[in-house]
């Protein structure tokens, strides 16, 4: 698996979210209260919507076009709960946050 880098950890803080792109994708970058930094698809899984343009309360990503909301420590969805976003591994070497994109897609919605 190879890990590209992505951003470094003054991008990205504690109840924070950022869009980066890596290997060509937009990617969600997310630092969920409490937990560790996750990584998923920039957009929204229902109309491709970039979900950095939604709000992050630092526990659910809610998109700004129709409200979609996921975890943000799984990219599970809550409402719908029959979604959720691609996640792709993440790891921080120092303050460096890289992320693989090797076998991930990103995944769309039943509407």
């Amino acid at each position: 698996m190879t890990f590209k880098p992505a951003c470094t950890l003054d991008d990205l803080w504690e109840g924070d979210m950022t869009e980066v792109e890596v290997d060509g994708r937009p990617i969600l970058l997310v630092w969920p209260e409490g937990g560790e930094i996750q990584a998923f698809q920039g957009v929204c899984p229902h109309q491709d919507i970039p979900l950095v343009e939604g709000k992050f309360d630092g526990r659910v990503v809610m998109c700004r076009a129709h409200q979609w909301t996921f975890d943000a420590k799984s990219g599970e969805g809550v409402n719908p709960k029959d979604c959720r976003l691609a996640k792709y591994p993440v790891k921080v070497e120092g303050e460096t946050v890289l992320v693989s994109t090797e076998g991930v897609a990103a995944l769309f919605a039943h509407t």
